[in-house]
């Protein structure tokens, strides 16, 4: 995995409690997404893309742009996971939300791709790094031409 220096300066911009929770959650993600993945800053905070060299078309909302699979940023009330994967693959996301209430008492807050964390100690990140791993950016590329890209 490529890592993008702007991701520390980003992670290091933050408030101390948060820049432990985005670090952590970081790594989780570094550690478990398959090969082929590129970090990056992407519309400002951290993300991970498939590259342009695996994936030449790039994202169909702006081409300059590589496709995106999962961003991180720290909001004002709480911190977000979006994971384009969850958005497209309902048996992911399926899968996502029955492990989520084996391991987290806090109700889900979700939307369409994004997951809110509110309290930062009460975020799963064994359950985020596997959640991470599930996905390898051949199958994102196929998924995304087949569902995404017809919108």
């Amino acid at each position: 995995m490529i890592k993008d220096q702007g991701v520390q300066i980003y992670l290091n911009s933050l408030p101390e409690d948060r820049k432990v929770a985005m670090t952590e959650l970081r790594n989780v993600i570094v550690k478990n997404l398959p090969k082929g993945f590129e970090e990056v800053i992407s519309y400002g905070i951290p993300g991970y893309v498939v590259p342009h060299s695996l994936f030449p078309q790039g994202y169909h909302c702006d081409p300059k742009l590589p496709l995106p699979f999962i961003s991180i940023a720290s909001q004002k009330n709480f911190i977000a996971l979006y994971h384009m994967g969850i958005y497209a693959d309902d048996v992911l996301l399926n899968w996502f939300v029955e492990e989520y209430a084996k391991v987290c008492k806090a109700k889900l807050d979700m939307g369409k791709s994004c997951i809110r964390f509110k309290k930062i100690d009460q975020i799963p990140f064994k359950l985020i790094g596997e959640l991470a791993s599930k996905m390898t950016p051949e199958a994102w590329i196929n998924l995304y031409k087949q569902k995404l890209m017809r919108s």
